[in-house]
């Protein structure tokens, strides 16, 4: 499912009367959610949403991988990722 289909999904709840209002809606959830995901602090860094999951910032550390086209040693940096672990209420309906 794209950006245009959850749009068209929502509307269809009733929710919403047009694809401009839940386009809205939408945008200020991704909104919020990436604001509080790349504030400072540990706590800001986990949001948690029932029925749904917990979203959360971590830090994978640097290591050494490999070029598969060469087989040469290679440094990968550290970086921030997001990770989510779903809510036992989406992982029951699966």
């Amino acid at each position: 499912m794209n950006k245009q289909e959850f749009i068209e999904a929502v509307v269809k709840t009733g929710q919403y009367e047009t694809k401009a209002e839940a386009t809205i809606a939408y945008d200020a959830v991704v909104g919020a959610l990436t604001g509080r995901l790349s504030k400072g602090t540990a706590k800001d860094r986990v949001i948690r949403l029932p029925e749904l999951g917990t979203f959360q910032q971590k830090t994978r550390k640097a290591r050494t991988g490999r070029n598969p086209q060469t087989g040469k040693a290679i440094k990968i940096p550290a970086k921030k990722v997001v990770t989510f672990k779903s809510g036992k209420s989406l992982a029951t309906s699966l």
